[in-house]
């Protein structure tokens, strides 16, 4: 699934995604025009909005740090030859499995044993829910894009059934499970800070945060330094030139699906353990589909899917100022201008590929000639 264009590194993570972000951020400007306000004045309450002072910071890295998770997950899939766009199920189950041992452990651990049982339980259970689909496309032949797409609404109604019947403490009309115990719930990065007697704006942002910055590394490492990486994109690219050299394509895609889901199920850290406390309905909110136009955006790479997240970040908590700020600027344009940022940046990355193919190939002819 590797492109077959030839561009050099610094064109492909870092020229081609400022162009298609350029071109996204010039549409968006005309549809603000449109609607009748300035593009100016909503591109500076934006970037005011999400950078201005540290608690828009706090919410802006509380967004990325979901699609961190989310792009990686996507990115590690497609290294490995396939499109997981399951990263919502996956993400849902993992807060279910996060959620379960919260409430079961809870009450008999302290935290420092109880949290990374959490990350783990978390991840475990994204994994699993991305191995079925892996194990359905290499020894069924189901394809990946639709399996993934079922087991979006699976874990959806799974979890509403879990939280109706059985988690829901009883006499409550609100769908959502029993609060987790204080020992179930990351610090919070103002109050974190508060002990060393510094003042942080009040915010989301939490201690998953390092947990995504590992990650990134991680993954990095593990695709690019090790042979475990190395045979998960070879198969990526050439399933059968692999199974020539004597790789296993069918283990790989276990092992691409595998990674692919537990980092999905992490975001439910950030979410559950870091913020609400408690197992909700859609704690997701659609950032398993953003994380697809991140990795795209970021070229499936950790440092490009780092700063597409962080833009994300921006877009999601300046959206919401935009939206409080302007008058006439409901949210659901909010929506529409995002919506057309993540068509052209991430969806759209490799649309402007062959002209810059094309250009690098000339100018390289100019220079041999």
């Amino acid at each position: 699934m590797s492109t077959p264009l030839q561009l050099p590194r610094w064109i492909d993570i870092g020229l081609l995604p400022l162009w298609n972000l350029a071109i996204a951020l010039a549409v968006a400007a005309g549809v603000v025009a449109l609607i009748g306000h300035s593009p100016a004045q909503a591109f500076a309450v934006l970037v005011k909005g999400s950078l201005g002072d540290a608690r828009g910071i706090g919410y802006t890295l509380y967004y990325a740090t979901s699609f961190v998770f989310t792009g990686l997950a996507v990115a590690v899939a497609f290294h490995g030859g396939l499109f997981n766009i399951g990263g919502e199920g996956q993400a849902l189950f993992g807060g279910i499995g996060l959620a379960l041992a919260a409430l079961w452990l809870g009450p008999h651990l302290p935290a420092a044993l109880l949290l990374p049982l959490l990350v783990l339980s978390a991840a475990a259970f994204g994994a699993l829910w991305g191995l079925v689909p892996g194990y359905l496309q290499a020894w069924r032949g189901s394809h990946i894009v639709i399996t993934t797409i079922m087991f979006n609404f699976i874990a959806a109604s799974l979890n509403v059934y879990l939280l109706v019947n059985l988690l829901r403490p009883a006499g409550s009309m609100a769908v959502e499970s029993d609060n987790f115990p204080d020992s179930a719930k990351l610090p919070a990065l103002h109050e974190w800070v508060a002990r060393f007697g510094m003042e942080w704006p009040s915010s989301p942002l939490n201690a998953s945060t390092l947990l995504a910055v590992i990650a990134l590394v991680l993954v990095g490492w593990f695709l690019w330094r090790t042979r475990g990486g190395y045979a998960l994109r070879a198969v990526g690219s050439s399933p059968r030139a692999a199974q020539y050299a004597g790789l296993n394509p069918k283990q790989q895609v276990l092992v691409a699906m595998g990674i692919s889901g537990a980092l999905a199920g992490l975001l439910a850290v950030n979410e559950l353990s870091g913020v609400q406390g408690k197992l909700t309905l859609d704690f997701v909110a659609g950032a398993g589909f953003t994380g697809i136009a991140v990795s795209l955006m970021g070229r499936n790479h950790p440092v490009g899917i780092l700063l597409a997240a962080l833009l994300f970040g921006v877009l999601y908590q300046g959206g919401v100022e935009v939206a409080f700020e302007l008058p006439g600027f409901s949210r659901e344009m909010v929506v529409t201008v995002q919506g057309l940022i993540v068509l052209f940046a991430g969806a759209m990355s490799m649309v402007s590929a062959p002209l810059f193919a094309r250009l690098y190939a000339a100018l390289q002819g100019g220079r041999h000639g």
